[in-house]
């Protein structure tokens, strides 16, 4: 299938420009544009603006709340417990993290969970919020249940994604933003959006074969990296994110692709740590840099031309989009094309 090039912020003024139709906050908007859109700048476009339909149906239908409200349930010196109202993922996302930043000033470090909120998009928008602060920034989400328990074929658990961001000194950030699947669902979403197969090894049927079909695929269950090693960590995080935050967890968290009638309920936490209340932050940069010069020198195995820390090859393709371009898939493209229509918001 043919691929649109379009400019980035032609993309983030009309995806804001829909949102604002629909309800939600200039300010909000372009946060939610701004998420989606580096999203596609960094190739991961199963988290790009290949979400705004389903995003605006749930906001169109009430399910999600338009305006963003985040409640404090308790404020303690090194943690925050929130509520997030039902309200946009990202806004609410954006929020927890920028207080826990601040809070970190403070406290060194601090812990925030998040309740009654949805899919809040590539963790790692969070975690890079506090690069520029100087702090480590972690974060995680549960997600609707579509991976089974290692050796079981009933989905239980979410894919559940988490990121840890370092800020470096001379060098790039080590930013690492994962999935505890084999891949994020979405990009089996958008391969059956686009007719296309997936590799064997992302998924199993229902009965528990392996398959390269995208429908046979969300019928059945996404399988954990690592194997049991990866059951074991999307485990921990639906502990950290659902159940301890308050919020849904496993089965009990609405899918947002197919309950129209629900709020998802979904858990996050967002965890900073102030790195001058550990280490003179020149210090460590410096140390970071000497991490990440030593691992781009150190010998390559055959075929091998260079090694790569975790976030340099979406820091390289963002690089390249923002000079070229960000490639839509065809069915991406239409589906905006048919929203512009529809809300008389100019989309070419």
């Amino acid at each position: 299938m043919s691929e649109t090039i379009i400019e980035r912020s032609r993309l983030s003024s009309f995806v804001a420009a829909v949102f604002v139709k629909a309800g939600v906050p200039e300010d909000e908007a372009a946060l939610i544009a701004e998420s989606l859109t580096e999203a596609d700048l960094t190739g991961v476009e199963s988290h790009g603006v290949s979400r705004v339909p389903i995003y605006l149906k749930r906001i169109e239908l009430g399910i999600v709340n338009a305006v963003a409200k985040l409640d404090i349930v308790a404020d303690l010196p090194g943690a925050l417990v929130l509520d997030g109202c039902n309200s946009m993922g990202i806004v609410t996302g954006v929020r927890a993290m920028d207080m826990a930043i601040d809070k970190a000033e403070t406290s060194g470090s601090v812990f925030v969970t998040v309740r009654n909120s949805n899919h809040f998009g590539t963790a790692a928008f969070f975690t890079q919020r506090a690069l520029a602060r100087g702090m480590i920034g972690y974060a995680g989400s549960n997600a609707p249940s579509t991976m089974a328990p290692w050796g079981g074929i009933k989905p239980y658990m979410g894919t559940n994604p988490f990121s840890i961001a370092f800020p470096a000194g001379k060098e790039q950030p080590i930013v690492m933003d994962m999935a505890t699947s084999v891949v994020a669902q979405g990009k089996i979403i958008l391969a059956g959006k686009e007719g296309k197969p997936i590799p064997f090894g992302w998924a199993i049927s229902k009965e528990g074969d392996p398959t390269d079909d995208p429908k046979t695929a969300l019928e059945g269950t996404v399988l954990p990296f690592g194997g049991p090693k990866g059951y074991a960590v999307s485990l921990m995080l639906d502990v950290l994110s659902g159940v301890l935050s308050g919020a849904a967890f496993g089965p009990y968290l609405c899918n947002m692709w197919n309950d129209f009638k629900n709020p998802q309920n979904v858990g996050h936490y967002f965890t900073v740590l102030d790195v001058k209340k550990f280490l003179p932050l020149d210090e460590f940069k410096q140390k970071m840099d000497t991490m990440i010069r030593d691992i781009k020198t150190s010998p390559r195995a055959k075929g091998v031309e260079e090694i790569f820390l975790p976030g340099e090859l979406e820091y390289r393709k963002r690089e390249k989009r923002l000079a070229e371009g960000i490639p839509l898939g065809q069915k991406t493209f239409s589906d905006l094309a048919e929203i512009g229509a529809r809300m008389n918001i100019h989309f070419s």
